[in-house]
């Protein structure tokens, strides 16, 4: 991802690329006016609190498998500066994210099971994935209820009957699989499928980069790309 957002950078004449660091490296923030970051949870958080206490720049961070105390850190940074954060920074998957939502909320949960596939690449190292998680919210929120409450983590062995209202997750990897996602909303009479597939990193990393650019006039707060692309009035 390092490299896709370094290669949409460099095509584009209005932007500077000021910086490029990895895991370790310590580099000239004053130089940035929005650091993006695609590297690993405490990475991530690490770098949220050193740019929170300097008061900048801003951050658009695309890390994932956050645990819910670094997402605590990730939102306590975002006091002292703009953040946008995402599982995603598709376009596609965020209009699909609104279609999840309301989807769960006129299927009624006694009659409609939901479940959440993902497949990627061998090489990613956390499951479900983040965008997979975004999804999972999104049909939460549809039934006025939590995530945590509804879950319900990857299957194996003798499960039991399924519970009416819990939202399942399943998660594949193999070979080069950039990422697909998709939703399926079944009844007993009848199966409502919604997904998205990528096809090259680069949706990615032009999301982030139009993330980057909305960001910087941002005041401090916590954004997502639902702030980014419209769909949330502020």
């Amino acid at each position: 991802m390092g490299r896709a957002v370094g290669q949409v950078l460099d095509a584009r004449e209005d932007l500077v690329v000021a910086a490029r660091f990895d895991r370790g490296e310590t580099p000239d923030l004053s130089l940035c006016d929005v650091v993006i970051d695609f590297s690993t949870p405490d990475a991530s958080v690490e770098l949220a609190r050193h740019v929170a206490a300097r008061g900048g720049p801003a951050l658009v961070i695309g890390s994932t498998g956050l645990s819910d105390d670094q997402e605590a850190e990730i939102t306590k940074a975002a006091d002292k500066v703009a953040i946008v954060r995402s599982g995603n920074f598709s376009l596609g998957v965020n209009i699909l994210v609104g279609l999840v939502e309301r989807a769960a909320a006129r299927l009624d949960a006694a009659d409609w099971d939901i479940e959440v596939l993902e497949s990627h690449h061998r090489k990613k190292v956390d499951a479900p994935s983040g965008t997979a998680l975004m999804l999972g919210e999104a049909a939460a929120m549809g039934r006025h209820a939590d995530l945590a409450e509804l879950r319900i983590a990857a299957r194996e062995g003798i499960t039991g009957e399924r519970p009416v209202g819990g939202i399942g997750f399943a998660a594949l990897r193999a070979g080069g699989i950039v990422g697909d996602h998709t939703v399926l909303f079944a009844s007993e009479d009848e199966v409502l499928t919604l997904s998205h597939s990528a096809i090259d990193r680069s949706l990615f990393a032009r999301g982030a980069v139009a993330a980057a650019v909305w960001v910087k006039a941002r005041s401090p707060g916590l954004y997502d790309m639902q702030d980014v692309l419209g769909f949330r009035q502020a």
